[in-house]
């Protein structure tokens, strides 16, 4: 029997050798296990200094480094990438967009970053010659890049992967040999996945196509890139929870095609989990026998995030080590992580690691607290790192000498996303004297296109929105089918809470009560039961169904509702809820039938 306690008090040394061995719990070990284990719950509190030079000053970085503020005020910036023409991009899981982080004035910060797609659950990106790659938690997509940076339509390439559950987030590259490689979390700290694709990595042609397991046993390999002398994969993978303060150790792993590396099983130097059991005839010691050892560990649960190797110019010393952003730990006492750190590779092969850039977390007077949580890595034409940090909303640039001079502050993210054509006016209004018109991506009471529906990408179409009245003070979009059976009508999208300077939507919203941008909207649950936007799907034998896209200015700031709303069967029944603050509506009305979607 596996027991858990909490430990408020132990002291613990990172790890960082080449064969390090995390500590094994007391008692027996193997299909009938009997051990107690000691686990702690510590997770620091953000406390962020005052100014940019009071955080600036709180980093170590080594000698001859600087770290700047290059960008701010980004909500949730996770993964990073630099095209071609070295311009940076960021992933934003939490707003479900990749933004374009420009310098074009020179002065060390981003000039006004701008939204150049966007799908719910955002997270992988990646660079090709001219096209880009990206995934959310079960899509790849695939897409130009235009010269001024921005992204042609979204081609979804694999639509298929499996669910997230505990790690839901994808990335991917291209590999040296023109193909792309997909990383997929396991969907549980440790456990028999009953979807064979779950915690590994995947290998696919560049159109999605002949997809196959490359390896496998990969519990939740974040970052990975190839050794630039040796051409080798490489890959950080996130140890297991509940194991201890000292175990599972973070894994360095020489990532081969056909090879396993012991998740759920076995982990480290050929441990046994004593949770699980390997299927009926394999023991856990011929698990081990087939499972690779890591080449290297890391201080257990210090959550390793995108990882690169570096070949800039600007840190020569560091051509060809891996840069690892550490994101931090909850479970362990005291913490890990909350770094950048460099993994040195000698002739091809790693010898150790040290931190760059520390001074995210502190220690005061025991009460932990961080100043942000690093996890985007990427290195810029010019040889100087980027490092993203999701909680506290700011990218850094690393460099050699002095830092750049701040300049003017990045402002925020307009959404220049899918704007609806000009030439698709909105319908009749439902008060003969309202002035409020609704304009979307598709014509009134033309087809809806196949992205916006539940058998397409079931992405939110972008809306917009003129003519408001004096007076309105925040805005509700409801999308519901009134030609259902049942419930009649049936309720695809609710968003509410909508500010009264917002009149547009982007498309692709994520599926969240409460979105961080725009700032203060909420979702509602619709007839189905999920929250946020699901797409139309009307029943095979039905005739085309219509949708309702409509927007009702209200004159109160809020609906004052509790999180999550009640589930209501009907747009009648929110509409009563808003119906004395209402001063202008309108729809957009556009078709479906179910013969359109191609099987």
């Amino acid at each position: 029997m596996l027991h858990f306690y909490s430990l408020f008090m132990i002291s613990a040394a990172a790890i960082s050798a080449p064969f390090a061995l995390s500590a094994q719990p007391q008692g027996t070990v193997g299909e009938y296990s009997d051990t107690i284990i000691t686990g702690a719950i510590l997770e620091p509190s953000p406390k962020r200094p005052d100014s940019d030079s009071a955080l600036l000053d709180r980093f170590q970085l080594p000698e001859g480094v600087t770290a700047s503020v290059f960008a701010r005020d980004l909500v949730n910036p996770r993964m990073l990438a630099v095209s071609e023409d070295g311009t940076l991009y960021a992933t934003r899981r939490s707003v479900g967009d990749v933004v374009v982080l420009r310098d074009d004035d020179g002065d060390g910060m981003a000039d006004e970053p701008v939204t150049v797609a966007s799908r719910p659950g955002m997270h992988g990106i990646a660079f090709h010659g001219d096209q880009v790659y990206l995934a959310t938690v079960n899509d790849v997509y695939r897409a130009d890049v235009a010269e001024d940076g921005s992204f042609g339509a979204l081609q979804r390439i694999i639509n298929d992967l499996p669910d997230g559950g505990q790690h839901p987030n994808r990335t991917l590259l291209v590999g040296p040999d023109d193909k792309l490689y997909v990383s997929v979390g396991s969907t549980c700290n440790a456990c028999s996945e009953t979807n064979p694709e779950s915690a590994t990595m995947l290998r696919a042609e560049l159109d999605g196509s002949s997809r196959t397991i490359f390896a496998s046993g990969l519990r939740n390999t974040i970052g990975f890139d190839w050794q630039p002398e040796t051409g080798q994969l490489w890959g950080m993978d996130h140890g297991i929870d509940w194991l201890g303060n000292d175990a599972q150790i973070e894994e360095l792993n020489h990532i081969q095609q056909g090879k396993q590396y012991g998740w759920p099983y076995v982990y480290g130097m050929d441990e046994f989990n004593p949770q699980d059991n390997p299927p009926p005839g394999t023991s856990l010691e011929t698990w081990a026998s087939i499972s690779e050892e890591p080449a290297l560990g890391h201080t257990a649960h210090a959550a390793p995030m995108q990882m690169i190797f570096y070949k800039g110019s600007m840190f020569p010393e560091w051509t060809g080590d891996a840069l690892v952003a550490m994101r931090g730990s909850w479970n362990r006492r005291p913490p890990s992580g909350y770094e950048l750190v460099r993994i040195d590779f000698e002739q091809g092969q790693p010898v150790g690691i040290e931190p760059v850039m520390t001074g995210f977390l502190a220690d005061d007077d025991g009460a932990w607290t961080y100043a942000g949580r690093p996890v985007g890595v990427a290195v810029g034409n010019d040889g100087a790192i980027f490092v993203s940090d999701d909680s506290e909303g700011v990218i850094y640039r690393i460099a050699s000498g002095d830092a750049p001079p701040n300049g003017q502050q990045a402002g925020p993210v307009p959404n220049v996303l899918s704007p609806p054509p000009a030439s698709s006016p909105a319908i009749e209004t439902l008060k003969p004297e309202a002035a409020l018109t609704v304009k979307g991506p598709f014509s009134a009471h033309a087809a809806i296109d196949l992205e916006y529906t539940a058998d397409g990408e079931n992405a939110s179409p972008a809306l917009s929105w003129e003519g408001v009245p004096e007076g309105t003070q925040s805005f509700v979009v409801i999308s519901e089918d009134p030609d259902a059976r049942e419930p009649k009508p049936f309720v695809h999208w609710l968003a509410y809470d909508i500010p009264a300077e917002v009149t547009a939507l982007r498309e692709g919203f994520p599926t969240e009560l409460s979105l961080p941008d725009p700032e203060g909207v909420k979702q509602g649950r619709n007839s189905m039961g999920s929250t946020g936007y699901t797409g139309p799907k009307p029943p095979v034998e039905d005739g085309a169904h219509r949708y309702h896209f409509q927007v009702f200015a209200l004159d109160i700031p809020s609906l004052d509702l509790p999180l999550p709303p009640t589930v209501l069967r009907s747009s009648r029944q929110w509409k009563d809820m808003f119906s004395q603050a209402v001063r202008l509506s309108a729809p957009l009305i556009g078709t479906r039938n179910c013969g359109e979607v191609p099987l």
